[in-house]
């Protein structure tokens, strides 16, 4: 069985992305309190991170993204790894999914009718190494050749290992966009690029996202699926106007993907999340990117499997015209 993102978009219409991994584990008892984040999950207890995706998928995900975020080579040895340790590791994130994703399609996903989900393989920023909150800043004041180098190897890694797709996500920099999409191009797999935003119009290194949209997408063929993630809901309706508005100058028609946060603020310094007053459910959140020209919609940081089944029946009330 192949993954394929143009069947399930025909077939599904709207593409139905998982949600947080950091939030179920730290429910589950997991310690994310280190600079590996959920790697240090995945290096440690791995069948916990297993049961994330295998939730994710009942809950309705047509898709699932890889405990690759934060698994980065300098990362795993500055904990101790050797450089092979460290890659191995990160292979295991997308064999995790696979055989999560296996396990559910024998035991419901191909007799319920379910379309057989991609597996994402989850490339973070630098920022995310880091671990100071840069995802949400850029600026890191290196060169195009250290993010290259930053970068490849992964990428290298998670395409053997079997990934459908990259998922170059929470991408705060522009520059660091384009030399993630050049890489892919080289390795001559699929990718989409998600970028964390600051508000309804701005990256959050500070450019307008329609005009990193504009300039990103020609030249990279590759390049199926744009969007954002990692960012307030609030900013999701104004964002996907404008993404379509880059792809629009551009010449170009792509699917639009969005996985906000479920509305919680993120505090860099002592890397809590708070609730920030009442918004929308997050279901009806949902209906209102469905209608504003999401083509994959999903949850990013403090969601959970029951945000996903919202967005699940969220789908199913914009098909049937029901979303108000």
């Amino acid at each position: 069985m192949k993954a394929d993102l143009r069947r399930i978009l025909d077939n599904k219409k709207v593409m139905i992305i998982d949600g947080s991994m950091s939030t179920p584990l730290e429910r589950m008892g997991a310690d994310l309190n280190d600079e590996l984040w959920t790697a240090k999950v995945l290096r440690e207890q791995p069948e916990l991170i297993k049961k994330v995706h295998r939730d994710y998928l009942e809950a309705g995900a047509d898709c699932g993204i890889t405990a690759s975020y934060q698994a980065s080579i300098p990362g795993l040895m500055a904990k101790g790894m050797t450089e092979k340790e460290a890659e191995e590791l990160i292979a295991d994130s997308v064999k995790v999914f696979l055989e999560a994703r296996d396990e559910w399609w024998m035991a419901e996903g191909e007799a319920s009718g379910r379309e057989y989900p991609l597996c994402l393989a989850s490339i973070g920023p630098y920022g995310a190494y880091l671990a100071d909150g840069s995802e949400y800043r850029g600026r890191y004041g290196i060169s195009d050749d250290e993010l290259r180098d930053f970068h490849l190897r992964r990428m290298e890694i998670l395409k053997g290992a079997g990934a459908d797709m990259f998922l170059i996500e929470t991408i705060p920099s522009y520059r660091e966009a384009v030399v993630c999409a050049d890489l892919a191009e080289k390795l001559g797999l699929d990718y989409w690029i998600s970028f964390s935003c600051m508000s309804g119009t701005k990256i959050n290194e500070g450019d307008l996202i329609r005009d990193c949209i504009k300039e990103i997408v020609p030249g990279h063929p590759g390049l199926k699926i744009v969007g954002v993630n990692c960012t307030d809901p609030k900013f999701i309706v104004s964002l996907i106007g404008e993404i379509r508005r880059g792809l629009e100058d551009a010449g170009k028609d792509l699917p639009v993907a969005v996985y906000p946060n479920s509305g919680e603020k993120y505090d860099p310094d002592t890397k809590t999340w708070t609730k920030a007053g009442e918004g929308l459910a997050f279901g009806a959140y949902a209906c209102e990117y469905m209608k504003a020209g999401a083509s994959a919609v999903g949850g990013c940081c403090t969601t959970v499997a029951s945000h996903i089944r919202q967005v699940r029946e969220s789908r199913e009330r914009f098909l049937k015209e029901m979303c108000k």
